[in-house]
């Protein structure tokens, strides 16, 4: 009886590190710019990023962000798609005027406009 026991332990801990390693030979680590302020930035980015198959760690000092995803789920341009969606401009999307007036007011970073041609006056 013992030795049946053991037997489906050593079978369960062989099909457990096996699940995990299967899982993690898909994933894809990159570095990316998302802007934002404080803590309750580095919350709602990380909140709408995090999923099953995404996990995205923002650090507010840096402004940058390490996202860690499985390319056969999801890709790069979907996490950073759903950042803006919720105010914060990234290096792949402006968040619309909408989402980021919805920010609370600590989390309205200053958005970077584009640089407009100089007019010479003569």
């Amino acid at each position: 009886m013992k030795s049946i026991y053991k037997v489906l332990v050593a079978i369960i801990l062989l099909l457990s590190v096996a699940t995990v390693n299967a899982q993690s030979k898909n994933k894809v680590t990159e570095t990316v710019k998302i802007n934002g302020n404080c803590a309750m930035c580095k919350k709602t980015i990380e909140t709408t990023s995090n999923t099953k198959s995404a996990v995205l760690n923002w650090n507010k000092d840096t402004k940058t962000a390490v996202v860690t995803y499985d390319p056969k789920k999801t890709n790069l341009e979907e996490i950073l798609k759903r950042v803006s969606d919720a105010g914060y401009d990234n290096e792949k999307f402006t968040a619309t005027t909408t989402a980021y007036d919805n920010l609370h007011g600590c989390c309205q970073y200053d958005r970077e406009t584009p640089k407009k041609a100089q007019c010479h006056k003569q």
